[in-house]
């Protein structure tokens, strides 16, 4: 069993990462916050004065940065794990951690996604457990925190609820008694499939829930009580049934989508994400191209899900259901990755399963 003030290792110094580390340090852990190659500005302002140049504000000082070349040694005597990089980036931290992972140390990640491979959607909790020594995998059970987070929030410790997802109970329950402080509340769960799926998919239909705000703009609107939020609300609606659909398809539960990985998440991601951002622009009338060059580099997840999504669905891999049966989550598609213009699908929302072709 971990002590209960832990040496941790987190990989990733970006906003959502370092935000992480502030609960970690406040629970009195020694947090070695580890950059990525991507990271080297952030560490060196950590080292020159402990602010954290995204987030804007300083870091507590249990939080000790390293560079990405100092990995090894920030592993000395470790007990934990955690992962803060993006999606893109999981493969390469997955690579960089396996040589120093023990069996049975505790790996939690906050990273979110699926990946579409032989023929499957896999969660990234298990995309990282096999790529782990096969004398590691079989005693390590990574989780994954998902849920309503914005990383400044978190950061300034704004009461925060999200669900750490593993197939191991032990370990979920021994994680959130470890991570949890007055205003960070880890709920556990062992439905991965859920979890990891709206975790996924929530990036996407934040996208298009965001819609609405662009087109009001675009024919002269303003922010107001009256502008598109029935739309907003009919889309939103709509997410949230097909969220439920591809869940249990792929083996969760469907109720997970109506908590805080689903609904909860989907809604801090509309109002206060990049995403949300994303799919405002493209409202407006933007190209994807033009809109990705708007967000000045953000890390935009919607269209890797996307991208996946529409791979699997087109090869049967998401049971029964195809982009048929979806229609806002094929909009999505056809929006982001394939130029159309924004057009929502509302007369083949809200009908079952299979009779929305």
């Amino acid at each position: 069993m971990m002590p209960r003030m832990a040496k941790v290792v987190l990989l990733g110094a970006g906003m959502m990462g370092s935000a992480l580390a502030v609960p970690m340090a406040d629970r009195g852990h020694d947090v070695r916050l580890v950059g990525t190659h991507l990271d080297a500005r952030i560490v060196e302002r950590l080292r020159e004065d402990g602010v954290h140049p995204k987030l804007g504000l300083p870091l507590p000082a249990g939080i000790r940065p390293f560079s990405h070349d100092e990995l090894a040694a920030a592993f000395d005597g470790a007990d934990l794990v955690a992962l803060g990089v993006s999606s893109a980036g999981i493969a390469w931290a997955t690579e960089r951690l396996a040589p120093h992972v023990r069996p049975g140390m505790p790996v939690v990640m906050i990273t979110k996604g699926l990946v579409h491979r032989d023929g499957r959607l896999v969660a990234l909790p298990d995309v990282v457990r096999a790529g782990l020594p096969p004398a590691v995998r079989e005693h390590v059970h990574p989780a994954a925190i998902a849920g309503p987070c914005i990383a400044g929030e978190l950061a300034r410790r704004v009461p925060t609820c999200v669900v750490v997802a593993g197939r191991d109970a032990a370990t979920n329950e021994h994680l959130a008694g470890l991570l949890s402080t007055p205003y960070y509340h880890l709920f556990p769960t062992t439905d991965v499939a859920g979890a990891e799926t709206c975790a996924a998919l929530k990036n996407a239909y934040a996208m298009g829930i965001a819609f609405a705000i662009g087109l009001h703009e675009r024919g002269g609107g303003a922010a107001g009580s009256v502008a598109m939020h029935n739309l907003e609300s009919a889309v939103f609606a709509q997410a949230v049934l097909e969220m439920r659909a591809i869940v249990a398809e792929l083996g969760g539960s469907a109720d997970t989508a109506s908590g805080l990985a689903g609904v909860g998440d989907l809604d801090v991601t509309t109002n206060g994400g990049r995403t949300g951002r994303f799919g405002r622009l493209l409202g407006l009338g933007l190209g994807r191209d033009e809109a990705v060059l708007a967000m000045e580099g953000a890390t935009l997840e919607c269209l890797e899900i996307l991208a996946s999504m529409r791979e699997a669905l087109d090869q049967g891999s998401v049971g029964r259901l195809r982009r048929a049966d979806v229609p806002l989550l094929s909009h999505l598609v056809e929006v982001a990755l394939e130029g159309r213009p924004v057009d929502v699908p509302l007369a083949r929302f809200f009908r079952p399963i299979g009779e929305a072709r």
